[in-house]
């Protein structure tokens, strides 16, 4: 007798008795173990069930809606929505948002961009709002608070960017100058900037524009659009002038007035029981100095006095030893 069969029997027989308690169709074929011993698909040797691998497919995306739709549907936009789809898009992009960049995804007009612009701006400002609304590189960009700097910092972990005096001084040259070549920058600071120049084109604050018409052919440097980032500037007119200047220096002298220390208050004018005692510590302080010149002078004859009478218990070098007497 086959067991392998007997137990498929056994087995039919129960799935058959249990679909007709539980009113399930019975045509279910047969299990015949004598057909193979492979395991069915998402089953191992051992009987456990395999989970099959999950196909995840990408979503269909949305048909972008015709740009002059866009137009028309951004016209019925509100001030309030329009500036919260403003901000929406500052917080999302990495680098300064035109007006052209904006209008290109929203459909918004130009001076309406403007608009909104500016009031974002009048919220988010320095000492008021967590980020600062800036005007950078002909575009908009929203920056944390200066006044945040040290726990931003802590929270990215990375140190400030700092230029050093001779960096500082050769990019306003070549701010200012710019087409400039390195020796007019080297002219000007009398020393040489190569290593400092080539500092600033690595940090990308300054490139090469070409080379001058003129013998040796020299490189031209200017600044670029991370040094507009780097020190949040509209555009190269947004520099400060000779006049601002001067200014700003007025600005820092009222401003060292301001955090100088206070002077000390006027002496007021002492009365009476102060003023005697006073004087009568004065008139003791006289004394005790009276007595200490007098003490001195005395020490000073009695110094004089012992060394004239050492003096004349000497012999005389001139005068000869007169010889004994004789006995």
């Amino acid at each position: 007798m086959n067991t392998d069969k007997t137990r498929s029997t056994v087995a039919n027989d129960a799935i058959a008795g249990s679909e007709l308690k539980s009113g399930i169709p019975t045509d279910v074929p047969p299990i015949d173990a004598s057909e193979g011993d492979q395991p069915e698909v998402g089953e191992t040797e051992t009987g456990e069930l395999e989970d099959a691998p999950a196909n995840i497919e990408d979503a269909v995306a949305e048909p972008d809606v015709p740009f002059d739709k866009l137009i028309h549907k951004s016209r019925r936009l509100s001030d309030e929505r329009v500036r919260g789809i403003l901000e929406s898009l500052l917080f999302a992009s990495d680098k300064p948002l035109s007006a052209n960049d904006v209008h290109s995804c929203t459909g918004l007009d130009r001076p309406r961009i403007q608009a909104a612009m500016e009031a974002l701006a009048g919220v988010h400002r320095e000492g008021v709002h967590g980020t600062v609304l800036y005007e950078v590189d002909g575009g908009w960009q929203l920056r944390t608070d200066p006044a945040n700097a040290e726990y931003v910092r802590r929270l990215l972990k990375v140190k400030p960017q700092r230029l050093t005096r001779a960096a500082v001084e050769t990019l306003a040259i070549i701010a200012y100058r710019q087409p400039v070549t390195r020796p007019e920058v080297e002219d000007i600071r009398g020393v040489d900037s190569g290593a400092v120049v080539k500092a600033l084109l690595d940090r990308k604050l300054i490139k090469i524009l070409g080379r001058k018409e003129e013998v040796g052919r020299p490189i031209l440097y200017g600044t670029t659009r991370e040094f507009l980032e780097f020190f949040a500037l509209k555009d190269l007119a947004s520099l400060p002038t000779l006049r601002e200047f001067q200014e700003l220096s007025q600005e820092h002298r009222e401003m060292v007035e301001e955090e100088a220390p206070t002077p000390p208050p006027p002496l007021t004018a002492l009365d009476a029981p102060a003023r005697a005692a006073v004087d009568a510590l004065g008139t003791d302080s006289d004394a005790a100095l009276v007595e200490l010149e007098q003490a001195i002078a005395s020490a000073d004859e009695r110094s004089k006095a012992a060394a004239g009478i050492l003096d004349s218990a000497q012999p005389s070098p001139e005068e000869p030893e007169s010889p004994p007497s004789p006995r």
